[in-house]
């Protein structure tokens, strides 16, 4: 099971972003999220030129991230024009506080106008792939090609740099595609660093951190690890702890810190909520009583879930529902344990973001983040809640985890209660773990299972007309999802190999009775999410 919040006196930040201690020992840089999906990225950049990094909302008081002392602040692109009314802004104080700034995209573009620059609407823009001409030497750029590609995503262009800074780069549509004031340590950019389709958008990016503002490379695996245990034990004192292991690898990961951090003072506890994937019981009993001999309770639950999701079509209701019975699952065993009165979860940050946290929208409630309940006895210790999915695999391997584990494919914590589109019954969680359990199989004789971020099978609950041995059908279709992805903030949908899809949808309709029809999905995310519901 991945986080959650606890009542409103325990209950770990959901808005801004709450400082882990890590940050109290490594230097920090701040990213202003002036409402852009890439600010994720740009945080995880930062972590991986091991620097540690926090996302902030553009609504934070100058003052307060000053308190921070943070090392530099990175200013994210952004989907507002800065000529609109109420256009996202920031209070200009920043700019001669003596911190290094970074302005991207929309943040350079900011930065420009607010300093006296000229930002012109042009009716035009360049989006995509361009071609990057450096015109004036700066550290930005040093050691790298005068000409380069870069990825632009913008309308509105730079045309004239605030007065006491210089233009270091132009492209076809943008005549100042970055600009610097050296010697206030004041950087712009109109394009996208953060981007795998700018080549040397991540050594632009650690210029700017470790030549430009001085920072040490000290975020690393080992300092993760040494922090989130010294937090925890600080934490947890001699209480009892109570870790909600789905199996995957975020609770997997989290169990193991607080494992190394209290050792007997934890007890694992596995829910079979009877929407888990085919034979996963049996897995998670093997790997973690007998391989790690981990002190662990497994609930049967599967009869309470279904009951409680009986008739609910909702997705919202369901991962609500699904995130309450858990809290009441795991209250009952902690009394049994004497009332332990912490619990861990492997709470990752896509999911404090896709629930609400930060600056953003409610993507979706996850069960473990919006869809607990606030009458909750537990405090929480989330140890992964600041990290994304690869610095989670990273910290697995540095555990000695095994890698079936660490690289096992996320699966959601309400597990095929998302991926059955409708209400759920019975039968159809038993049609769904037989077709999702061929797509496994499949993927991973085809060799792609590394290679793909997830891989799976969903149910609408709708029939089709079909017609097998010369008879007509009535039954449902199977949808089969696959995408690739760094971070799951985005992602894209896997191009499967024709065969590999062939043999997919052969076994299913062939294996698995009442399917008579499979499809696949092409829709990347955004406009999608990864999971249907």
């Amino acid at each position: 099971m991945g986080a959650t919040h606890g009542g409103p006196e325990r209950r770990a930040s959901a808005g801004g972003v709450s400082r882990p201690a890590a940050s109290a020992t490594n230097e920090v840089v701040l990213v202003v999220d002036f409402g852009a999906q890439y600010a994720q990225l740009i945080a995880r950049r930062v972590r991986e030129a091991h620097v540690y990094s926090e996302i902030v909302s553009r609504t934070t008081p100058v003052a307060e991230m000053l308190a921070r002392r943070p090392k530099a602040i990175i200013l994210s692109g952004g989907p507002a024009s800065v000529h609109v009314d109420g256009a996202p802004s920031i209070d200009p104080s920043l700019y001669s506080a003596g911190v290094p700034v970074l302005g991207i995209c929309y943040g350079a573009q900011l930065l420009a106008q607010q300093l006296g620059g000229e930002v012109r609407r042009t009716g035009g823009g360049e989006y995509g792939r361009t071609e990057l001409s450096v015109v004036s030497p700066s550290p930005l750029f040093a050691d790298l090609a005068v000409e380069q590609e870069v990825w632009m995503s913008h309308a509105d262009c730079i045309v004239t740099p605030p007065s006491g800074f210089t233009a270091i780069a132009t492209s076809a549509g943008a005549p100042v595609a970055a600009f610097e004031d050296r010697d206030r340590a004041l950087y712009g950019v109109q394009f996208h660093p953060e981007v795998a389709h700018t080549p040397q958008g991540q050594e632009i990016l650690k210029a700017f951190l470790h030549d430009v503002a001085g920072c040490r490379p000290t975020w690393t695996n080992v300092s993760i690890i040494e922090e989130s245990i010294d937090e925890i034990r600080a934490r947890v004192g001699s209480e009892r702890v109570i870790c909600g292991l789905s199996g995957g690898v975020d609770s997997a990961v989290a169990a193991a810190l607080v494992h190394k951090a209290v050792g007997d003072q934890l007890t694992c506890v596995f829910v079979d909520t009877g929407l888990l994937r085919k034979g996963e019981a049996e897995q998670v009993e093997e790997t973690f009583r007998r391989q790690f001999n981990i002190d662990l309770v497994h609930v049967k639950a599967a009869d309470r879930f279904l009951a409680a999701l009986n008739d609910v079509i909702d997705p919202e209701r369901k991962r609500k529902i699904i995130g309450e019975t858990f809290i009441r699952v795991f209250e009952e065993v902690a009394r049994d344990l004497g009332d332990a009165r912490f619990l861990v979860q492997g709470t990752l940050y896509p999911d404090i973001v896709e629930s609400g946290g930060s600056d953003n929208a409610v993507i979706k409630s996850h069960h473990n983040v919006g869809g607990l309940p606030d009458d909750m006895d537990f405090e929480l210790v989330e140890p992964l809640r600041h990290l994304f999915k690869d610095e989670v695999r990273a910290v697995g391997e540095e555990l000695g985890l095994p890698e079936e584990i660490v690289w096992r494919q996320p699966f959601p914590g309400p597990g095929l209660g998302v991926r059955i589109i409708g209400t759920i019954t019975p039968e159809r969680v038993e049609i769904l773990q037989r077709a999702d359990e061929i797509v496994v199989e499949e993927i991973k004789r085809a060799g792609l299972y590394r290679k793909i971020w997830q891989s799976f099978a969903v149910l609408p609950v709708v029939r089709t007309v079909g017609v097998m041995g010369d008879d007509r059908t009535y039954a449902y279709p199977i949808v089969i999802r696959a995408v690739t992805s760094d971070d799951a903030m985005t992602a894209d949908w896997a191009r499967l190999p024709y065969d590999v899809l062939e043999r997919i949808a052969s076994r299913i309709i062939n294996e698995v009775p009442g399917v008579n029809r499979v499809a696949y999905d092409v829709t990347s995310k955004p406009p999608g999410t990864i999971e249907w519901e």
